[in-house]
Parts: C-alpha cells; sequence; structure tokens
C-alpha cells in the first residue's frame, strides 16, 4: 500500500480527485519510469503537477543531503556544458572549463574531418579516397568528371572577393589532420583575456541536480505554468528559467522584422559567425601590434545584443532576483538592459532546479545538446502529451522542394566556376560531391537538366511518374547512384568550414549584380527563394539519410503545384516511429511524465512512444472530473429528425440526404440550445460543402433567424478576430431573448474544423459552449501517403521481439487515390488498423473536451454517426466509444428511438440549469 501525502504548498483546499493525482505523480517519480497521467482540464492539474513534482524535488535533495553530509565529486560535470557552436562567446566563458580540451581530443576532431592538404596551385583534381568509392575500392568519377568537363569551359577571373574562399584544410592521413588555417588558427571562442577573467569566479558554481524539465507544446502554455507557479511558496524555494525560441526571446528588430522563425533563426546564427570572424581579425592585428584598432573593429560585427559582456551578467542577477519569470518578463529584462535575452536565458540552465521550456527542445539530441540540458538523475515532466508522438516524429522530418533544390544546384554551380583553380582539393572534392547530390535529387524529381541514365519515373514499388512514391533510405540511395558517398563526413565538413555562408555570400553577390541589370533592362524578375533557406533543407535532408533504414520513408513528390508560387515537386523524408528517439530520454532520465487532459486512447502514445514496454512497467492514471455527472448530457445521435440514418463514412458523406438531414438536425437544435453552440467537421473541404449545401437548401436562413452563424477561417491568424466577434454575439444576444419574443436570436453557432486551431487550444467555457455536435467520425484522410507509411509500419512491429518485419500491402498506391489507401488498412489485421482508430478517437476526444472547464460549467455533447451506437451489454473493448474519456463514457446516452426524445432530453438538460442558474 502506497504512503498517502499531504501537500501543504497547494494554494487552496484541494479536492479529493487532486490529491489522488499528485500522490500518484509523487510516488512515479519516487518509483522512477515511465507514467501516462490524465487529469480532464479544468481539474487543476498544472497546479497539481507543480505542487507534487516540485515537493518530491526538495524532498529528494534533502535526502541527498542527509545521505551524503561530504561535497560530491564534481570532476565529471563537464560533459553536460553548453556545447553549441552558435553560441556568443560570453556565453562559452560561463561555462566551467568548456574550452580545456585536451591537444590529443582536438587532434582527434580534426582528423575526423577527413580533408585532404595535398594542394596543387595548379588547380590539379586530387580525391579524399574513402568519401566516393564502390564496393572494390575504385573511384568512382563519373559524375565528378561531367562537374569538371563542366568547370573547366570558365576562367577565373581577377580576385576581388577573397571574403567568399573557403579556408583551406589538411588531410587527416598528415600533420593529425589539424586544419591549415590562414592566420595562424586562432581561437574564436573569447573575444578577450578580460572577457574571461570576468567570469572565473562565476565558473565554480556546481549545477543542480536533480533537475526538473516540464514540457508543453506551446509558448502561452509555458507562461501560464510560471503564472500557476508564482501562486506557490515554491517561487521561493527554487530556482527557474524558461527557455525558448529564438523568434519569442529575439530583441534585436533587424533579425525580428524578418518574421519568419527559420529565417530569425538563420540571420542569428550568420550574426554569431560575423562574430567569430571578426574576433580572429582582432587576434591577428593584435599580433602585429593594432590592438586599438582591433577593438574599435569589433563593435561592428556580431548581434549589438552580445556585444557587453557585463550586461550579460546583469542579466542573469536580475533574473535570479525577480523568481520565476516567464518568457514575456524575460524579454523585458533584456530589452531594459540592452542584452540577448535567448542567449542570456541559456546561461542560466546550469544552475536551475526547474527548466520550463517547449518539449521540441528537449525530444530533440541537438537541440539538447546545444542548450547544455543533461537528463541525467533528473524527471521529465511533458504536459499535453496527447501530441507528443506526432511532434516527436515531425521533428525529424525534412523538406526541400525543386525550386529550392535548383537554386542551390546553381549556386553551388557558380561559386565552384568562380573559385575552383583557388581551392584546395579536400575543398573542391567536397564542393564537387554536393553538387553531384543536387544533381541526382533533381534527377528523382524528374528534372529536365538533370536526366541521367537512372530513370526516375517507377521507384522501387512501380510508382508513376507525377504522383507522390515512396522509397527506403537504402532504396533511394541505390536507384540514384549516391550510396557511395560518406554522408557523415560530408556533414561534418559543411557544419566546420562555413561553405554554406560563402556559397550563399557569393550567390548573394551575384544577384544583386543580376537585379541591377535587370532594372537597367526593364526585366521584372525577382528572387523570392532564400538560397540559405535552400542549403538549410539540403543539410536536414542529407542529415535525414543517415538515420537507419528502417526507420522512415522517403517521399517523392512529382505533382503539379497548386498554386503560382510553387515550382513542383519535393523531396520529404518522414519518420516513422519515435520509439528510438524517445528511448533515448527513457534510457537518461530517473522518471518520464507524460500528463495531460485527455490521453485516451492510451494506446496510440504507447504504440508510437514505447511499443516495446511491458504492461507493467506502464505506471497509468486518469482522474474523474471534478464536475457533478448532472453537469454532461453525452448523446449518441444515429437518426435525423426525418428519421434517416447518420453515416458519415468516407463514401456516404456526401450523399444530399445525409447533409440536408444535418441540416434540419442543426435547425432544430438551435431551438432548444442557448447561447453558443460548436459543430466540428472532419475536414475545411467537407465543412465548405455542407455549408454551400446548407445555403442552396435554404437551411443557413432558417438557422441565421435563432443563431448568428460563424465559419473557423483556414488561416490561422484570423482564428482570434473570429472568436471575439463570436464571444460577443453570445454575450449580446443570449440574455437578450426573452418571453416576449421567444423567437429572436439566442446566441451564435460556430463551424470549426477537427485538428484545427479551434479543436486543440481554445476554451469553450460557459456560454461559449453549451452544446458540442461532433459530425462523424473524423478518420484521417485514406489518401495520406505518410499516414499510409506509418501504419504499414505499425502494422508489421513484433511486440515479441522489438523490431518491424516489413508488411506487404496489396498494392502500390498514390496520393489522392484514397481507395488504395483504404485496401491497405483492410488488409490490416489489428496493429495498424487499431492505430488508425486511435487516431481518429483522439481528434474527438480533443474536440468534446473544449466544452467543460471549471466545476460550474456544463454542457451537452452530441455524437453524430450511427456508428458510434453501441448495446451497453455487446460493447466491446475495441468499440470506438470505449475510447472516450471515461468521466464521459459513464454518462454516455448509447442512443435515441427518435430525434422528439432527443429534444426532450436536451430541453430537460438546460432547463435544469436555467432553473439552478436563476435560483443562484
Amino acid at each position: 500500500m502506497e504512503e498517502r501525502r499531504e501537500f501543504p504548498a497547494f494554494p487552496y483546499e484541494p479536492y479529493s480527485i487532486q490529491l489522488d493525482f499528485m500522490n500518484s505523480l509523487y510516488h512515479s517519480l519516487t518509483k522512477g519510469g515511465v507514467a501516462m497521467l490524465e487529469s480532464p482540464t479544468g481539474t487543476g492539474k498544472t497546479l497539481s503537477i507543480i505542487c507534487s513534482a516540485l515537493q518530491w524535488l526538495l524532498d529528494r535533495k534533502q535526502q541527498q543531503k542527509t545521505e551524503c553530509e561530504s561535497p560530491l565529486n564534481l570532476s565529471g560535470k563537464q560533459e553536460d556544458h553548453l556545447g553549441a557552436e552558435d553560441e556568443p562567446d560570453w556565453m562559452r566563458n560561463f561555462v566551467i572549463n568548456k574550452d580545456t580540451k585536451s591537444p590529443e581530443k582536438k587532434t582527434k576532431k580534426k582528423k575526423q574531418l577527413g580533408f585532404d592538404k595535398r594542394f596543387d596551385r595548379n588547380g590539379k583534381r586530387e580525391i579524399v579516397r574513402d568519401l566516393i568509392t564502390n564496393g572494390s575500392g575504385k573511384e568512382e568519377d563519373t559524375e565528378i568528371e561531367k562537374v569538371n568537363n563542366l568547370m573547366a569551359k570558365h576562367e577565373v577571373e581577377g580576385m576581388d572577393e577573397e571574403e567568399f574562399l573557403v579556408e583551406e584544410y589538411e588531410s587527416e592521413d598528415e600533420n593529425g589532420g589539424q586544419s591549415k588555417r590562414k592566420g595562424g588558427g586562432v581561437s574564436v571562442n573569447s573575444s578577450s583575456e578580460e572577457e574571461k577573467d570576468e567570469d572565473s569566479m562565476e565558473d565554480e558554481e556546481e549545477e543542480a541536480r536533480p533537475k526538473i524539465y516540464f514540457c508543453s507544446r506551446t509558448h502561452s502554455q509555458l507562461s501560464q505554468f510560471v503564472k500557476e507557479l508564482r501562486k506557490t511558496k515554491f517561487a521561493g524555494e527554487v530556482k527557474v528559467v524558461c527557455l525558448g525560441s529564438r523568434k519569442n526571446f529575439c530583441i534585436n528588430q533587424e533579425v525580428l522584422k524578418l518574421g519568419n522563425p527559420t529565417q530569425i533563426n538563420e540571420r542569428c546564427l550568420e550574426l554569431q559567425k560575423n562574430r567569430k570572424k571578426e574576433n580572429s581579425k582582432i587576434s591577428k592585428t593584435k599580433n602585429i601590434g593594432a590592438v586599438g584598432r582591433a577593438r574599435r573593429s569589433k563593435t561592428s560585427s556580431g548581434c549589438p545584443m552580445l556585444r557587453n559582456h557585463k550586461r550579460g551578467k546583469e542579466f542573469r542577477s536580475e533574473v535570479s532576483q525577480q523568481g520565476p519569470v516567464d518568457i514575456e518578463d524575460l524579454v523585458q529584462i533584456g530589452r531594459d538592459l540592452k542584452t540577448c535575452p535567448y542567449y542570456g536565458s541559456r546561461s542560466l540552465v546550469h544552475t536551475a532546479d526547474l527548466v520550463v521550456l517547449p518539449y521540441q527542445s528537449l525530444l530533440s539530441k541537438s537541440s539538447r545538446e546545444s542548450l547544455g540540458l543533461s537528463l541525467k538523475d533528473s524527471v521529465v515532466i511533458i504536459d499535453e502529451a496527447h501530441n507528443l508522438a506526432d511532434s516527436l516524429v515531425s521533428m525529424y522530418d525534412s523538406k526541400i522542394t525543386l525550386s529550392q533544390l535548383e537554386l542551390v544546384h546553381s549556386n553551388l554551380e557558380s561559386y565552384f566556376i568562380r573559385f575552383r583553380n583557388l581551392l584546395g582539393p579536400g575543398n573542391r572534392r567536397y564542393i564537387q560531391i554536393i553538387i553531384v547530390l543536387t544533381r541526382a535529387f533533381l534527377q528523382a524529381l524528374g528534372n529536365e537538366n538533370c536526366q541521367s541514365k537512372f530513370d526516375p519515373v517507377y521507384n522501387a514499388e512501380g510508382s508513376k511518374s507525377g504522383f507522390d512514391s515512396s522509397m527506403s533510405i537504402n532504396e533511394f540511395l541505390f536507384t540514384h547512384n549516391i550510396d557511395n558517398i560518406n554522408l557523415f563526413k560530408l556533414l561534418r565538413y559543411i557544419e566546420e568550414s562555413n561553405i554554406i555562408h560563402k556559397v550563399c555570400g557569393y550567390g548573394h553577390k551575384l544577384a544583386l549584380s543580376e537585379e541591377v541589370s535587370a532594372l537597367k533592362n526593364d526585366d521584372k524578375s525577382s528572387h523570392d527563394e532564400s538560397p540559405l533557406s535552400g542549403f538549410r533543407a539540403l543539410v536536414n535532408i542529407l542529415l535525414s539519410l543517415t538515420n537507419r533504414d528502417g526507420d522512415g520513408r522517403i517521399i517523392i513528390s512529382r505533382t503539379r503545384p497548386k498554386c503560382p508560387k510553387q515550382q513542383g515537386g519535393y523531396l520529404k523524408y518522414v519518420m516513422l516511429t519515435g520509439e528510438r528517439i524517445f528511448s533515448e530520454v527513457l534510457n537518461e532520465a530517473h522518471a518520464v511524465i507524460l500528463a495531460g487532459g485527455t490521453l485516451q486512447p492510451i494506446e496510440e502514445t504507447k504504440e508510437r512512444l514505447f511499443p516495446w514496454l511491458p504492461p507493467d512497467q506502464l505506471h497509468l492514471f486518469s482522474c474523474g472530473h471534478i464536475i457533478p455527472p448532472e453537469n454532461i448530457l453525452p448523446i449518441v445521435v444515429s437518426q435525423g429528425p426525418s428519421r434517416h440514418s447518420f453515416d458519415f463514412s468516407y463514401s456516404a458523406r456526401s450523399s444530399s440526404i445525409t447533409i440536408q438531414e444535418l441540416g434540419l438536425l442543426v435547425s432544430n437544435l438551435v431551438n432548444v440550445v442557448p447561447e453558443g453552440m460548436v459543430i466540428f467537421f472532419s475536414s475545411f473541404d467537407y465543412e465548405g460543402q455542407v455549408y454551400d449545401a446548407w445555403k442552396e437548401l435554404g437551411i443557413i436562413g432558417r438557422i441565421m433567424k435563432r443563431k448568428r452563424i460563424f465559419r473557423e477561417p483556414r488561416k490561422s491568424t484570423d482564428v482570434e478576430i473570429v472568436l471575439k466577434e463570436y464571444k460577443e454575439t453570445i454575450d449580446a444576444l443570449s440574455h437578450s431573448s426573452s418571453k416576449q419574443d421567444p423567437g429572436s436570436r439566442n446566441g451564435a453557432i460556430l463551424l470549426a474544423i477537427v485538428g484545427g486551431k479551434v479543436s486543440e487550444g481554445i476554451n469553450f467555457s460557459d456560454g461559449m459552449g453549451r452544446c458540442i455536435v461532433m459530425v462523424g467520425l473524423p478518420y484521417p484522410s485514406p489518401a495520406d501517403i505518410e499516414l499510409m507509411e506509418r501504419i504499414k509500419h505499425i502494422e508489421g512491429f513484433d511486440t515479441s521481439s522489438g523490431k518491424n518485419t516489413k508488411f506487404q500491402a496489396p498494392k502500390s498506391w498514390y496520393s489522392g487515390d484514397a481507395q488504395a489507401g483504404l485496401d491497405i488498412l483492410k488488409s490490416c489485421k489489428h496493429r495498424g488498423k487499431q492505430y488508425y482508430e486511435n487516431l481518429c478517437m483522439k481528434a474527438v476526444n480533443q474536440s468534446i473536451g473544449r466544452a467543460i472547464r471549471h466545476i460550474n460549467d456544463y454542457a451537452a455533447i452530441l455524437l453524430v454517426d450511427t456508428r458510434y451506437t453501441f448495446d451497453a451489454s455487446e460493447r466491446s473493448s475495441s468499440h470506438s466509444t470505449n475510447k472516450l474519456p471515461q468521466w464521459i463514457k459513464n454518462r454516455l446516452v448509447s442512443a435515441t428511438k427518435n430525434y422528439g426524445e432527443l429534444h426532450r432530453l436536451l430541453h430537460q438538460f438546460f432547463k435544469f440549469h436555467k432553473g439552478k442558474e436563476d435560483k443562484e
């Protein structure tokens, strides 16, 4: 029997379910391993997590202190320090002894690069033999020769673009593989010896262990967590830091105005590169006695928010004094001190007890290393975990479009033409290889100028040109004859050599000269694409190709563009499973907690993240809702007012009779439901089809007599405007209807989309959601090639061996072919089909869970489809309604005999609550 604890830090008198939740979380943290904790939204879940987890943290620290009176050995702590190459100088110096690597380690790192130092000043090509070879070790130079023949036609002109020239490198087989840098190999880890000395005292701070990492999906949810934390006594007892993206933290207006998160990241990194380059110049000028001039030149480079090292120290001090602060507070402190809050917050991770961050930042191994996050002996709590599996695999997806490839290829060739005879053999070789790869990718997409003997019209499964097709990594590499390229070495070269910025810088100069020429000739050509973003996309694709063959698939899309801005086609790597990635977190952390308002169906998350985990090693907890049972009325609606059965399956939902019957149902509901109604449709396309049909039938006009209609906009930035107007309409109209005028408007109705902005992050408390209508079962489209690849992967997973065996689909299929997708689903025996159904019910649960938000709230929930109907005595565990949250399932009315009975139940429900409100 587990010991039951009290949690005095809880700022209010806790409900019994809150105590149950906190005890379950505390015991899960003590035991370690994996736990899934479900507490419906509106039950104080966030506050319960804070009070339980931080109580455990303080108890654990006290226990450690008692068990070990002597100080811990801190000799091994260097492994957890910030390791990002993009950090500013003062950040690097703040971390303990970061650059005190032995010469042997530095030599080893450079040796791995594989650069060839043998420089032929006449431009003679030399080969890094282990980079491109066939199985016998013989050089495979067919494509390279093509590149050389092309480049040999161009003579190098005067050297007025030296800044774009890549530095020379030596090979791994001579001088230990150290780089041969012009200027003597200057370290760029610090801009001055003075700055090193200023942090020497702070460097002695010990890292806080264990830590708690609290993750959620959005920055607004993280801010809400910090606000709840401030309500407790823990606000003054633990050190807290909030991490976020550059877009949310940046205070450099010149960078921030770029708007796009990717461009902001790129510009920030570019400024850091500029700073490093300038530091190198400073050191060189110091060597010749021009110290003063060097220091003056320093101020013209890098980001202005990172120049003053002392302000970085002031930032850390100010944050520590203020206690728990959210992203907005950190940004304001950064503005006041004129120093970067993004890097400033990162410098606080080392000593923090609680780190609050988006879960993408924690789940990505490269992000963890960049941010200096050590999960050893620590706790990871992931809130809103119903989205975890999707977010995890999407983080490792990568995509490059045909237009990006063409731009990258063009920039590379232009650069190589210009600098070929001035590059060392190592640089020449690697640049040629990148050109070969971009050619192969262009060929895969059917680019007419990059055809080869490998016909990309058919893939390994026989997919026809013009459609989406998929291949495994190995199939893709072998088909396009690039399987003999060492991608690991190539990626290391791209990272170390700064080749991307050199090529983009030169390309930018050429583009400017072309634009000037175009203006002179009245040519209105424009360059919408960014070469830098194209190169980033290329690097991501190359990185994806280093994954295990069975972890993902390459999607080759050669379909025609749907809008003028698209230039047709793309390559995309789709990660099929997150189990290996998530296992890295599980193996390192002491405990991992998945929390959420609705985690049902739990099988969906388990299948995708830890299918190998035995049931007895997964702790599950689900508490009820704080609302009384009479505050919710869930009903299955199998037929409409005309007794026509509701079947919204993929093949039947477009029936004019079905759409009309749904319209008649809604026309009747608006007369009995007060205030706000939200109707969820499976997609924007289907909602548009239904709305247009209702308008033609005159149903829209009938509905509008009682409730004003709003529609969820496709553009997410417009959602807040529509919701604001929706709420204002309800507030204005709901109470204007009186007994003297019973036919007047009594609120509003919102047509929303499952999986849209409204279904995920919006709360329809009180009058905004008195009735939630779910139209059909929102199964994902069977024409989604990425989804079908994932289903085939899951269907082939063997739980006994923990391995994936190839699932034999009935036939190859193409994007847009829904019937072929349905054939794949029919061929699934169990796991794939269950996963598909679980995705559907997860979407249902997220949508209908928007209504009840606090203890006095009430709402009716209508599940409109005959497939929701069940016989209570015969309902199997796999039935869709068994995957509803327990607090809804327990009150579910399985079916009504006719619309009259439905109307009566709704009338009694709302009359009862209207009476309660009048008494209050």
